[in-house]
């Protein structure tokens, strides 16, 4: 039976490249969504449905509404990919580059482009929701000296032609995802799987050093911390959630780090507790 997996984003767009890279073993049904709230809406409804979610770039930083999504949700981290982000300047087939009088896609690739954009003078940058269906909307509407910067694959399910491609800014360019379950499913999925991340975010008093108390202790532990990120509790000024990625090698001394930790901290939630992802080349 082919796994149901949820995504923002249409056919082409980079979650659904990540969903497949993830997945790339076994046969899937991509569920796709518009907002990554609906995407959480899919999962509560049917619980047997894995989401695939970006959750940050190395360019762009984090994708802060994602991390509370998840944590508010309920579900659990199974899983990462880290998708190495290509752009692609695509048009209406028969187009040349000099005809391009406008550029559409998503906010953030149209940034990672810009040096790329500099070159093509006196052309009109128009944000949209997204990088796929910017290549989508051109095709249906058959809209002439238009161009998306977009994915390969999405040029080519649209029918679009590839005017440049490689055109981000840096080349270091990738963006991960995490899978996320409902805990029943989780468990399921990571019955006898080898834990080497886990993610998970608390809260803190005002005590003087009480970040570089749990920092310390971590240490002591021999966690690494791959990310530590703040964000603020909504209604209780001036205080924070700490969103925190672990990994470490020994499973009970990851357990014995918590354990120390916890009594310091207050709302301390495991996220998800998870093998470390893969990274496309």
């Amino acid at each position: 039976m082919k796994k149901k997996v949820a995504i923002q984003g249409i056919a082409g767009s980079y979650h659904e490249i990540a969903a497949h890279k993830y997945f790339e073993d076994e046969e899937i049904e991509v569920l796709p969504c518009d907002t990554f709230r609906d995407v959480i809406a899919v999962i509560k409804k049917d619980p047997s449905v894995i989401g695939l979610m970006a959750i940050e770039n190395t360019i762009a930083g984090s994708l802060l509404q994602n991390h509370e999504l998840i944590r508010q949700s309920g579900f659990q981290t199974i899983g990462e990919y880290k998708l190495r982000i290509s752009h692609s300047l695509a048009a209406l087939p028969g187009t040349s580059i000099h005809e391009i009088t406008e550029v559409d896609s998503h906010p953030i690739a149209l940034m990672q482009c810009m040096d790329f954009l500099d070159t093509l003078p006196n052309v009109k940058i128009v944000e949209k929701d997204d990088t796929a269906a910017s290549a989508r909307w051109i095709a249906e509407n058959q809209l002439k000296g238009h161009a998306a910067i977009c994915s390969r694959q999405a040029a080519q399910i649209y029918g679009l032609d590839v005017l440049a491609e490689g055109i981000e800014t840096n080349k270091h360019n990738f963006t991960r995802f995490l899978a996320v379950a409902d805990k029943w499913t989780a468990d399921e999925i990571l019955r006898g799987t080898e834990k080497k991340k886990s993610s998970v975010v608390f809260a803190l008093s005002h005590a003087v050093g009480s970040l570089s108390q749990v920092l310390s202790i971590l240490s002591f532990y021999d966690m690494n911390l791959t990310k530590i990120q703040s964000l603020p509790i909504i209604g209780r000024e001036w205080q924070y959630l700490f969103y925190i990625d672990l990994t470490f090698h020994d499973y009970m001394r990851y357990k014995q780090a918590l354990d120390a930790v916890i009594p310091l901290t207050k709302d301390f939630v495991i996220l998800g507790e998870y093998a470390e992802g893969k990274q496309s080349v």
